[in-house]
């Protein structure tokens, strides 16, 4: 299997085939979740739509792959694709939305916040798993999973995939996503913050956008 895993750069045409078949996949695992929540049965229902979160986290990570063009730096994201803890900080994220925060500087650490991504991963594993802890005592899904736990995480994950159409998806956007954001890529906050803006400026200009996002959300946001 890893012989045939991919690991070079991306053109914008197939990176968006494939965000677009990961919209989808996350979507699927979403109504898989909605299903089993439907049916009493949170623990499968919480496992899946952590699975969702994860899913969808893969379409940060092709932009990103976009960018690079040493070997080593494609290596890195590619093994982030492929790597659950690198992509469920988005209920961590959506978790911090919800008390309040905002805007890009108040969220941005939880992309390398180790402590979310593994607290979520053990959850899916003892969403599927037995398990038995320190106390003596032994674990099984359905008593550390309630409705009210799956509720919230099938909630979140929701609202993390979002709808079926996401901005900077189809190999228009991602071209003039990469013209913006590459001369600037990993420098300065400043600088990357003003090129997301200007990518938003001119894609609305261009009337190219296919999401509800916009400059005034992305301006919103980031400033």
């Amino acid at each position: 299997m890893k012989k045939s895993q991919y690991n070079q750069k991306l053109t914008p045409e197939k990176a968006a085939e494939g965000i677009n078949a990961i919209k989808s996949n996350a979507h699927s695992l979403i109504d898989d979740a909605e299903l089993l929540y439907k049916h009493g049965r949170y623990e499968r229902a919480t496992a899946l739509s952590i699975l969702a979160v994860e899913e969808a986290g893969k379409v940060s990570i092709i932009r990103s792959i976009l960018m690079e063009d040493d070997q080593k730096e494609l290596n890195k994201e590619w093994k982030r694709f492929r790597n659950h803890l690198d992509k469920n900080w988005g209920l961590a994220f959506f978790e911090a939305v919800q008390k309040g925060n905002n805007h890009f500087d108040e969220l941005k650490y939880l992309l390398s916040d180790e402590k979310s991504k593994k607290s979520f991963e053990y959850l899916k594993q003892l969403a599927f798993y037995t398990e038995y802890f320190k106390n003596k005592n032994w674990s099984t899904p359905d008593k550390i999973i309630d409705k009210d736990l799956a509720t919230s995480i099938l909630r979140s994950a929701k609202v993390f995939v979002g709808g079926k159409k996401s901005s900077v998806s189809t190999k228009e956007e991602l071209e003039l996503w990469v013209k913006h954001l590459k001369p600037v890529w990993k420098k300065n906050n400043t600088l990357m913050k003003q090129a997301v803006i200007n990518f938003y400026k001119e894609a609305e200009e261009n009337g190219i956008l296919s999401s509800k996002a916009n400059a005034i959300h992305a301006i919103d946001f980031l400033l």
